[in-house]
């Protein structure tokens, strides 16, 4: 268990630290604006949507290691998907973030993400993890309103 610990940290810092599609894009036809009110986290998700394919996705925004790495990660893995796989991701990541879901079963239905499975054991920073995916959500319905956490 120290073993995923370890590494559940070392993933949080990189992707805090180097960010993966961390840019404004100015070819993005969708685009949503997040805010976490709780730690003041805030994020601007910018996708480029065609056919129902997310061909390309960035992010810019700043606040916590755990905000900034789930949106890293998440762009990582929501580039050149479907609009569907990505709503699916979303409750998926959001059940496993909640701890609705847990090990294998979790594990099996996210991929890579099952990375931020950790969070589940910090309550106050669900929301932190979960911003950069309700903000996507928002920018796939083309939803002005800023998306929250709440």
């Amino acid at each position: 268990m120290a073993d995923l610990d370890d590494l559940y940290q070392e993933v949080i810092l990189d992707h805090n630290k180097s960010p993966r599609n961390f840019r404004a894009m100015a070819e993005a036809n969708r685009r949503a604006e997040g805010y976490n009110p709780l730690c003041g986290d805030h994020v601007t998700v910018y996708l480029r949507l065609e056919d129902g394919l997310i061909k390309d996705i960035s992010f810019q925004g700043s606040g916590c290691a755990i905000s900034k790495a789930s949106a890293s990660l998440m762009t990582a893995e929501l580039k050149g998907k479907s609009e569907t796989h990505a709503h699916e991701l979303f409750d998926n990541v959001h059940k496993m973030l909640t701890g609705e879901t847990n090990g294998a079963e979790g594990a099996g239905k996210v991929g890579k993400l099952a990375i931020l499975s950790g969070v589940s054991k910090f309550p106050a920073r669900v929301k932190c993890a979960s911003l950069a995916w309700h903000t996507v959500n928002a920018a796939l319905a083309g939803d002005d309103r800023p998306a929250t956490t709440e």
